[in-house]
């Protein structure tokens, strides 16, 4: 099975910040991902993940409005500058936390000038920061029907375009599921391209299970293509975290060989 990162934006929220990455552990994680970090001191993020034998996988570029305001501004024209300056922060943050991946957000636009800035954009990050990975993910028009990216072929042409080595495409189950139904098939089209798997359950975005996809196969056949990076648990827990982790325990048991594959 592959390793397993907590979204720890999402999940152990029943704890305060620093006490959630022993709690991940404990649970089997080997990872984290921190969607917006910037509100808590690097040096406290850092020591809790030192602590607990964790790293820290992927965070997003600052600031997004979750209450009804933009959701990142890569794709935004006039905002270039904005999208600069947001960067420089999360690429700041991301060197300190010795992140693995920045996801770019790109925000709500359309249209062909929107694209063009979209590029303009990825392409600085990808020159001001070669040593990092940064990925971009589409989201399922259905639930963001403004936000620029929202495919994954309109991502990978994007990818293809720029062809910057450490640009990649990120895969959401929630999101594949929406938009084409079928997960597995989704990655291994574009699998020479992701760079990050999330899971979550579908419509709610809680536990992720069989019940909504094939998980157990969904995970089976990323070992079986050779993915080699993790896979991150993306999702808001129906109650206490650790109450519903069932999904987590039956794969790590399938990795020790004490269930059938």
């Amino acid at each position: 099975m592959p390793r397993f990162a907590a979204n720890l934006s999402l999940m152990f929220t029943e704890l305060p910040i620093h006490d959630r990455f022993a709690a991940a552990a404990d649970a089997g994680f080997k990872g984290v991902e921190l969607l917006f970090p910037y509100d808590v001191a690097t040096d406290t993020l850092s020591r809790a993940a030192r602590a607990a034998g964790l790293k820290i996988v992927l965070l997003n570029t600052p600031p997004p409005n979750w209450s009804g305001g933009p959701r990142g501004f890569a794709a935004v024209p006039g905002l270039e500058a904005r999208f600069q300056s947001d960067f420089k922060r999360a690429l700041r943050f991301a060197q300190d936390l010795q992140a693995r991946h920045i996801n770019i957000m790109a925000g709500e636009s359309s249209g062909d000038e929107a694209r063009r800035v979209f590029l303009r954009n990825l392409i600085w990050a990808a020159q001001y920061a070669p040593e990092v990975s940064l990925t971009i993910e589409p989201v399922s028009p259905a639930l963001h029907p403004e936000n620029f990216l929202t495919s994954y072929d309109q991502a990978a042409a994007l990818i293809a375009e720029i062809d910057a080595p450490n640009l990649g495409l990120q895969l959401d189950s929630f999101h594949a599921r929406m938009m084409s139904k079928d997960v597995a098939a989704t990655f291994r089209t574009h699998q020479a391209m992701i760079r990050h798997v999330q899971i979550a359950g579908h419509p709610g975005r809680q536990e992720p299970s069989d019940k909504d996809f094939d998980l157990h196969g969904f995970l089976v056949m990323l070992d079986d293509l050779d993915y080699r990076g993790y896979v991150g648990a993306e999702y808001e827990p129906h109650g206490l975290t650790r109450a519903g982790l069932g999904w987590l325990h039956q794969a790590l048991m399938v990795k020790d060989g004490t269930r059938s594959a």
